[in-house]
């Protein structure tokens, strides 16, 4: 994603002035992320013999982008886990409850970026704190910029989209079953999966 910092090897020479795209440096601002045109989700597998999927309902976050020194963009969000819906009711209470996400005592899951990289063309790695009930771990999301554009009612428009494998005993998620053909009824690695399209904001004054 162009609107992140680049590698340090990428850097320019302090006595050469780094050069800057303008279609890049417009793209400086600030953008919330547009929850009727993105999706944040998850997928695990279940039995040892499935994937379970799942997404998130309800969620707030914002870029702060800026083209013309991309290392100082940045991103947060917040999700409520209470919004979690993987299609059977049953299951979404079992999620939300005391042996896995205690909505009651930690109703958010939060991501702060905290640094990003350029992998080369459109791909990029943007890594931050991610919290979920009372741990706090770094993770690093990988992305592909989708590009911007002018939406039909005039909003200005980035998108992106990547994932992430993370283990979810590493924040504390460890419930599980035996199954009597071996294996347990939950896996522990779980893949986040983002598709965002976010709105500059309108310039003040």
């Amino acid at each position: 994603m162009a609107m992140f910092s680049r590698k340090k090897n990428d850097t320019p020479s302090a006595a050469t002035a780094p050069d800057v795209d303008p279609a890049l440096a417009a793209l400086t601002g600030e953008y919330t992320i547009d929850p009727a045109h993105s999706s944040i989700g998850f997928t695990v597998r279940h039995a040892m013999v499935t994937n379970v999927r799942g997404t998130f309902g309800e969620y707030e976050g914002k870029l702060d982008l800026n083209g013309h020194n991309p290392a100082h963009s940045s991103a947060s969000i917040d999700v409520k886990i209470a919004s979690i819906d993987t299609g059977i009711a049953d299951r979404d209470g079992h999620l939300v409850g005391g042996d896995f996400f205690d909505v009651e005592t930690f109703p958010l899951m939060t991501f702060r970026s905290t640094h990003a990289e350029r992998l080369g063309g459109d791909a990029y790695r943007i890594t931050g704190d991610l919290t979920i009930k009372d741990v706090t771990r770094p993770l690093a999301i990988d992305l592909e910029f989708n590009g911007s554009a002018t939406d039909v009612y005039g909003n200005e428009r980035v998108g992106f989209e990547g994932s992430a494998d993370i283990l979810r005993s590493d924040w504390g998620l460890t419930w599980n079953a035996a199954l009597e053909t071996g294996g347990v009824m939950v896996s522990d690695k779980v893949k986040l999966s983002f598709d965002i399209s976010a709105i500059k904001a309108a310039p003040q004054g």
